[in-house]
């Protein structure tokens, strides 16, 4: 069984129910032990942002900020697309705990092995 896993998620507001289903994933696969990672690309990097997401609530789902908090502190590493980052102009002075601007390099690295990855 792989000890790895990888959620990638390319969506924030303008998909909110993808993007918290990422999360509530991404928290059971750390929850299980696994190293987990979390890949925001696209839209997804302004999750990466302090207070994005601070409004965004699914249906039978805790709120997205809750379980980005939940999955961080539970030993979850947020990666963020840098090309995606400076594309939308984001600050790198505003980044919620957890997060890492990466290149893809970094993500094949992890991914080598083959690591799981889940897309959203």
């Amino acid at each position: 069984m792989a000890e790895k896993m990888c959620v990638s998620l390319s969506f924030a507001k303008d998909n909110a129910d993808k993007a918290t289903v990422a999360f509530v994933v991404a928290n059971a696969a750390a929850a299980s032990g696994k190293e987990t990672l979390v890949f925001l690309s696209i839209e997804g990097v302004r999750l990466s942002q302090k207070g994005y997401a601070d409004d965004v609530r699914e249906e039978g789902f805790s709120p997205l900020k809750d379980l980005m908090a939940s999955f961080v502190e539970a030993g979850g590493r947020i990666w963020v697309c840098s090309p995606c980052f400076k594309k939308r102009g984001l600050a790198e002075g505003n980044l919620v705990p957890g997060a890492t601007i990466v290149g893809g390099a970094k993500l094949v690295e992890f991914l080598s092995g083959g690591t799981p990855c889940l897309s959203y």
